[in-house]
């Protein structure tokens, strides 16, 4: 007998992050002229793409990534010519390209005139100076915490026309005070600088950039431990100053030194000890000073009013608080320049709120921080927008490792236009905000309401795209998409028709190493998708299975792992519906693969691999290759080392044991490997689902009189009768009884008598007083099931209504998902010929639950009964005097159930024959 675990859909556990075609080309047939429809050529024929001119064809490059860029200039000598342009190289993001010193040789000759450039981690930012970029300007670096002096001071040394330098918003930790003036000295013409994290800013670092760097104007030390506060008060070239998040200021000393400054126009004080004192001194002696910031200032208690100043700290929830703050700052302000950093630092602060995840702001992300983030994704500055959406996707998330968001802020931004503002970024031709959008939406796709308008605004059709990106961040923020919208039945449809299988399935063959995040996604995502019939075969069509087994033989990364053999369980979740099961096993390494995973370290893991050898052992060849890999040692070592684990893993390894057990000859390995104690363990679970699940493994191991035997000396009678009994689960019981019926049929007692005539009779006074305590247990199991009114009326009247009554009061629904062999059946009709009245009655029950129409496997059952011409069986118990009433009663529901498999075989046109 065997039951298949039901796939699932998950979203993801862990905190996620366009091209018009795949190949970065659009083919010349099948797309229009831009304009009107109606100037378009009528003529069918190419376009000779050679013939634009100059200035066209330079416009087109500007609009598309590196990566397409290089795939036009391949196309013939001109347009490679025109690709190498030293305009189409002045700003380059090499954030998600794995940018080292090989490639920065390769780069180098078209870097003349770069004046911008963006980099992610350590790598990248040793790689910088091989650049050669004499006239870079501007350099802004993230993931910068491993930097250290030597590679900043490298890169100050060699760029010596820098203007702005920033690096954050994760913290600079191994940057100290030194590199600070190494920049000063080899960067006089330094305009920003922005450094997040440090440990301590000194008064000669600081006074080293007001010597050296007359036209610094905008200085930002973000979450900072320590600042000279005086020696800021020298740099008198300063307009923007932010000293964001650095708790340990002395405001008094910051007050006295900076209200001299002669040009400070705006100052950030954002998330420190800021109060209304300090705030107060600033407007009232600074003449140049107009705006301050200070949002998540604890002890500024109230708002200080100052005629044509700005303090930016609390939003009143009244009605003349403005609708669109940005606007009304504007007009208050009148600079643009301002305005820019305004947004600037606000998007800082926004984010650094949101990642604390304090509950304390929740009415301010309700009623002012969606709306402020936003308005702040419509910037014209790119890193505004990106870490705005950054925070969006960010202030939502309460639990990173579960995958819980606020309902309620996901809702507000879903309600202030968010979802198609989020969109409209995703489609951008810039991959960083491709990237942080899909980001964004993913995360708020974990809210089922929201998960519903990005698929009614056309989510759906835009992350599938996105998904096909060559740029690993943007295609694994949009696998993460794929994976939360994946978890709504009502999306997997939608997602398969708009390619989304097919994408997925080339993200884990186009990065199958070192990126572990794309791999996690696409697999996630795949596997929810797999847990529906229809998309399953779409999965298996686009070549999933070998991508699957392919990260489940090679990925070394544990959540890689875990989905891929989620995916796996999945696609052979589906029975007889599609040949998916088949296929998984005869995919070559895939069973060697999940049985070495049940081995993995990693629990999620387990319990993965575990869920899909116990779906795959429903096929035959399957259940026999697995034992032959290992399987069954493997399973058992699982089973003895769970007692402490998680219930869904103890489920998987009691399951997968139950499956592989339906084959007589793995059913005695278990037994000999030692399965049987650590399954009796689980059957005492309180877990519904996993003592259930062992009381299936037990029933199908005590077919065995051997493993019987073992039941019994392990002290499994008692732990079965307690099931039997006491168990919420009618099937726990169900099984539990039936496992107790084998036991104690007479098998058991044949087997137990070989041996010496001391040990034969001992065994029997041991297996007498068990056998008691059994048959009591189950005897008190099938009369929970038999209403005295209703079975008076059937012994008296064998109508099929009455009859029909009677199996109504009886049913098990979940029995109809069991499966047995005929050498099952045959020992259920052979019980009903047993001396004890309560196996007669037993076998007649179950009997009953084989074959009431409706059951997934009952005209499997009713064949086999057909075929071995138990039917004579069944009318000699009904009439039988010596045959207690209820097993007369249940062997005349047996035939009815019979006759009406009978009459539905024939009216398929199928010979069928009752004896």
């Amino acid at each position: 007998m065997f039951v298949a675990s039901i796939g699932s859909g998950q979203d993801m556990s862990r905190r996620v992050r366009q091209r018009v075609e795949e190949n970065g080309l659009v083919s010349p047939s099948c797309c229009p002229v831009i304009g009107d429809e109606d100037l378009a050529p009528k003529a069918q024929h190419y376009v000779d793409w050679t013939s634009l001119s100059y200035d066209t064809v330079l416009l087109l490059f500007t609009r598309l990534n590196y990566r397409d860029r290089a795939s036009l200039a391949s196309t013939c000598r001109t347009w490679r010519s025109l690709g190498a342009s030293s305009c189409l190289w002045t700003s380059l993001d090499l954030r998600p390209h794995k940018f080292d010193l090989s490639m920065a040789s390769s780069l180098a000759a078209r870097c003349v005139n770069l004046h911008k450039v963006r980099f992610r981690g350590l790598d990248s930012a040793d790689a910088i100076v091989n650049l050669r970029a004499r006239n870079l300007k501007e350099i802004s670096g993230d993931y910068c915490r491993k930097i250290t002096d030597a590679t900043l001071s490298m890169i100050a040394a060699r760029h010596e026309a820098l203007e702005s330098l920033q690096l954050g918003p994760d913290f600079c930790e191994r940057i100290t005070s030194d590199a600070v003036k190494v920049i000063a000295f080899c960067c006089p013409k330094l305009r920003k600088l922005r450094l997040s994290g440090m440990r301590d800013v000194n008064s000669e670092a600081i006074e080293s950039l007001a010597k050296h760097c007359p036209q610094l104007s905008d200085v930002g030390f973000l979450d900072c431990l320590n600042i000279n506060e005086e020696a800021l008060g020298k740099v008198v070239s300063l307009r923007y100053l932010s000293v964001a998040g650095t708790i340990s200021m002395n405001w008094r000393v910051a007050a006295e030194s900076w209200e001299k400054l002669p040009r400070l126009t705006a100052l950030d004080a954002s998330r420190t000890s800021v109060d209304h004192v300090a705030v107060s001194r600033l407007f009232k002696s600074s003449q140049s000073l107009r705006v301050v910031c200070a949002l998540n200032c604890p002890l500024l208690e109230h708002d200080v009013n100052f005629k044509g100043k700005l303090l930016i700290a609390k939003f009143d929830d009244n009605s003349k608080t403005p609708k669109d703050m940005f606007s009304h700052w504007r007009d208050l302000i009148s600079n643009e320049e301002t305005m820019r950093w305004i947004e600037w630092i606000i998007s800082h602060s926004l984010l650094r709120m949101a990642e604390s995840n304090s509950q304390a702001l929740n009415n301010f992300w309700l009623n002012h921080g969606a709306k402020l983030l936003l308005r702040l994704m419509q910037s014209s500055q790119e890193d505004v927008q990106e870490r705005a959406a950054t925070g969006l996707a960010t202030f939502i998330v309460v639990d990173d490792e579960n995958a819980s968001i606020d309902c309620g802020r996901a809702e507000a931004v879903m309600r202030d236009g968010g979802i198609k503002l989020l969109l409209k970024l995703a489609k951008s031709w810039r991959e960083g905000l491709q990237s942080e959008a899909a980001k964004a939406i993913a995360n708020l796709s974990v809210n089922a309401n929201v998960a519903k308008a990005v698929a009614e605004e056309g989510g759906i059709d835009v992350l599938a795209g996105l998904a096909k990106s060559m740029n690993r961040l943007v295609a694994e923020e949009a696998a993460g998409g794929l994976w939360n919208l994946s978890v709504g039945e009502e999306h997997k449809n939608e997602i398969a028709k708009a390619g989304g299988v097919n994408a997925l399935v080339k993200l884990i063959f186009r990065w199958p190493n070192g990126c572990d995040g794309v791999l996690e996604r696409a697999a996630g995502a795949l596997a929810n998708l797999a847990a529906d019939d229809k998309c399953s075969t779409e999965v298996a069509r686009a070549g999933g299975v070998h991508a699957l087994v392919m990260l489940a033989r090679n990925c070394k990364y544990e959540g890689a792992q875990e989905q891929a053999a989620r995916a796996l369980a999945n696609l052979a979740a589906h029975g007889d519906s599609n040949n998916n099961n088949a296929a998984v096993g005869q995919e070559a390494g895939a069973l060697e693969a999940l049985v070495q995973l049940t081995k993995s370290p990693h629990e999620g893991v387990q319990q993965e691999a575990a869920g899909a050898l116990w779906n795959l052992s429903f096929d035959d060849k399957n259940r026999e290759s697995i034992a032959a890999f290992g399987g069954v040692e493997a399973l058992v070592a699982l089973a003895k080392s769970c007692s402490d684990a998680s219930t869904g893993l103890q489920e998987r390894a009691a399951g997968a044991l139950w499956g592989l057990s339906v084959s007589e000859a793995n059913s005695i390995a278990i037994g000999q490997e030692g399965g049987i104690p650590p399954l009796i363990a689980l059957a005492g679970s309180e877990a519904e689902d996993v003592h259930e699940t062992a009381a299936g493994a037990l029933w199908n191991l005590a077919f065995n009189p051997g493993n019987a035997l073992r039941i019994v000396a392990e002290g499994g009678v008692t732990a079965l009768v307690h099931l039997c009994s006491s168990s919420v689960s009618k099937m726990a019981r169900f099984m539990a009884a039936l496992a107790l019926a084998y036991m104690f049929d007479g098998r058991m007692d044949e087997y137990a008598m070989i041996g010496t005539s001391s040990e034969s009779a001992s065994k029997s006074v041991s297996l007498a007083g068990a056998r008691i305590k059994a048959l009591k247990h189950i005897e008190s199991f099938v009369t929970t099931f038999m209403e005295p009114q209703v079975f008076a009326a059937a012994a008296l009247s064998s109508a099929p209504s009455m009859l029909a009554q009677v199996s109504e009061k009886v049913r098990i629904p979940e029995a109809g998902h069991l499966r047995c062999s005929g050498s099952e059946i045959g020992r259920f009709v052979t019980m009903l010929r047993n001396p004890s009245p309560i196996l007669k009655a037993c076998a007649a029950f179950a009997l009953v639950q084989f074959t009431i129409p409706g059951g997934r496997h009952a005209m499997h059952h009713a064949s086999l009964m057909q075929n071995a011409g138990e039917a004579r069986i069944l009318r000699s118990a009904a009439a039988a005097a010596n045959m207690p009433r209820e097993a007369k009663i249940f062997a005349k529901i047996v035939l009815r159930n019979l006759e009406h498999h009978h009459q539905a075989e024939c009216s398929k046109g199928k010979k069928s024959v009752i004896l």
